[in-house]
């Protein structure tokens, strides 16, 4: 949302600054339209590095989640394992 809102007002920026606008609308001279225009670009840059850094952070960060668990404590069962031996009595 912040990258696009960033390039809208590079936009409308560059619209006031670099267009003369003669219309009875919008009542404002070249020089305040050019002001508008500068402002709004600087804005537009301000909200798109602002928008990547937030991006570049976001991606860094590691979460971690730590189950607690109360009450009796887990059962832990012991493999077992058997041996079995095979004797031959009739061997000599």
């Amino acid at each position: 949302m912040g990258i696009g809102l960033g390039i809208f007002l590079l936009v409308v920026g560059a619209i006031f600054c670099f267009t003369t606008i003669d219309s009875s609308v919008l009542n404002m001279s070249a020089s305040t339209g050019n002001t508008i225009g500068v402002i709004l670009m600087v804005a537009g840059a301000l909200a798109i590095i602002l928008a990547l850094v937030m991006n570049a952070q976001r991606t860094r960060t590691q979460h971690t989640q730590v189950v607690e668990r109360r009450g009796a404590p887990d059962i832990v069962e012991e493999d077992v394992v058997e041996r079995r031996v095979n004797r031959r009595d009739d061997i000599v």
